[in-house]
């Protein structure tokens, strides 16, 4: 759990009132953990952040995805339900707070990587664990296509995801897709960021946030142009 540092762009930003707890989803490289930052940042709070790179399995998973899928997992899992206990026994409780992940979509990922017996050990697992814990008041899931995912993955250059391809990335977009399609556990916003640049363009930052503290209930759809 990390806190951030106001920036200067927050004034007009800060009169707006978000939801108290926020997660913001997406498929890999889709820029979540940079909005979650941001935002963060506009708004003085404590953010929850997923360390993909503290994972010793992930970087060996890309390149073997078969044989290290299962511990590649499990530990993903238990990171999340640590935090996700820290932020429920702790006084962040009382904070609003934004987090990189939805402990709920874990399952998406056992089920595209992981063979039917290792699936069904990982659902024990998982079952066995999520007691309690807390729910956002609003997720945020950033929507993109996998040319677009493949083209950030890429950009950013890091050297536990160079050996993911453009086909493991479209099963993660499209179990994505399916699971929001279902998903109804919280207040939701999909936003197709396809066109915007949420981590360098002003105005359509600026533009989301406006979105999101309009969103108190139901699901709604966000589909902005690009601002040239």
């Amino acid at each position: 759990m990390t806190k951030t540092t106001p920036s200067s762009e927050t004034i007009d930003l800060r009169a707006l009132k978000i939801p108290a707890y926020i997660a913001v989803e997406g498929p890999i490289g889709i820029g979540k953990t940079t909005l979650t930052k941001r935002l963060a940042a506009t708004f003085d709070v404590q953010t929850l952040l997923e360390d993909a790179e503290d994972n010793p399995f992930l970087e060996r998973f890309y390149q073997d995805r078969k044989g290290t899928a299962l511990p590649t997992q499990l530990y993903f899992l238990f990171q999340r339900i640590r935090q996700l206990e820290a932020l429920r026994q702790g006084e962040l409780f009382q904070r609003v707070r934004i987090s990189d992940f939805l402990i709920e979509k874990d399952p998406l990922f056992a089920r595209v990587n992981l063979d039917d017996d290792e699936y069904r050990l990982y659902q024990t697992v998982y079952d066995s664990v999520m007691v309690d814990l807390p729910k956002p008041d609003l997720v945020v899931y950033l929507q993109a296509p996998t040319e677009t995912l493949h083209s950030r993955v890429k950009r950013r250059g890091r050297a536990s995801e160079e050996g993911m391809d453009a086909d493991y990335l479209e099963r993660i977009n499209q179990a994505y897709t399916q699971f929001f399609y279902h998903y109804n556990a919280t207040p939701l916003l999909i936003v197709n960021t396809a066109q915007i640049n949420l981590a360098d363009n002003l105005e359509d930052y600026q533009n989301l946030v406006r979105q999101i503290a309009r969103t108190h209930r139901g699901r709604h759809y966000y589909n902005p142009l690009a601002i040239n």
